[in-house]
């Protein structure tokens, strides 16, 4: 396992019951003493941007779940470092965040392949040693995040290829069941 670090992704246990993190694969964007944040990469939100906000009306891209924290706040990964000025990498090619307003007028013009940005409506977030905690506890199982993974064309497979991309004995997880007991 690695450690985590900004750029990792979280992969969650088979079995962890946490509904807000049940199957799902966050990726860290960042990973400090004093905390940790990143998005749930394979949660699809129930509004498209365009309900969210209105002036990028006519575009219906997807929007994701990314936490359960700070609900009114939008977030995005990006393959943009050049058109999205304040942008952030996080890992080789992965970008988090930027100037709002630009990534708004590339949509509006469509110059942007909106396979290479994701937004999220809220974040994931650990405070000081939480995360370390749930390492301990084996909530989580790592691996170095990929674009492929970031910006899959399905959402509902992230899990699965994240375990496959683990290779080896990860492999088998894919087809555990959600509750063993019911087996």
């Amino acid at each position: 396992m690695i450690d985590p670090a900004p750029g990792i992704l979280l992969i969650a246990d088979p079995f962890l019951k946490d509904p807000n993190f049940l199957r799902t694969v966050v990726f860290l964007c960042e990973h400090k003493e004093e905390g940790s944040f990143g998005f749930v990469l394979n949660r699809q939100y129930e509004n498209t941007l365009d309900e969210l906000i209105p002036e990028l009306e006519g575009h219906p891209l997807p929007v994701y779940y990314g936490g359960p924290v700070q609900l009114d706040s939008i977030h995005f990964l990006h393959q943009y470092p050049d058109e999205i000025p304040g942008s952030q990498e996080v890992a080789k090619g992965i970008y988090w965040g930027g100037d709002f307003e630009a990534v708004v007028n590339m949509i509006k013009n469509e110059h942007i392949d909106t396979s290479k940005i994701r937004f999220y409506v809220g974040y994931s977030g650990w405070n000081e040693g939480q995360l370390s905690a749930e390492m301990g506890e084996k909530t989580w199982l790592t691996v170095k995040a990929t674009r492929q993974l970031i910006f899959h064309k399905n959402y509902e497979e992230i899990w699965k290829d994240s375990l496959k991309h683990l290779g080896g004995d990860y492999e088998i997880m894919v087809n555990f069941p959600i509750d063993p007991q019911l087996n």
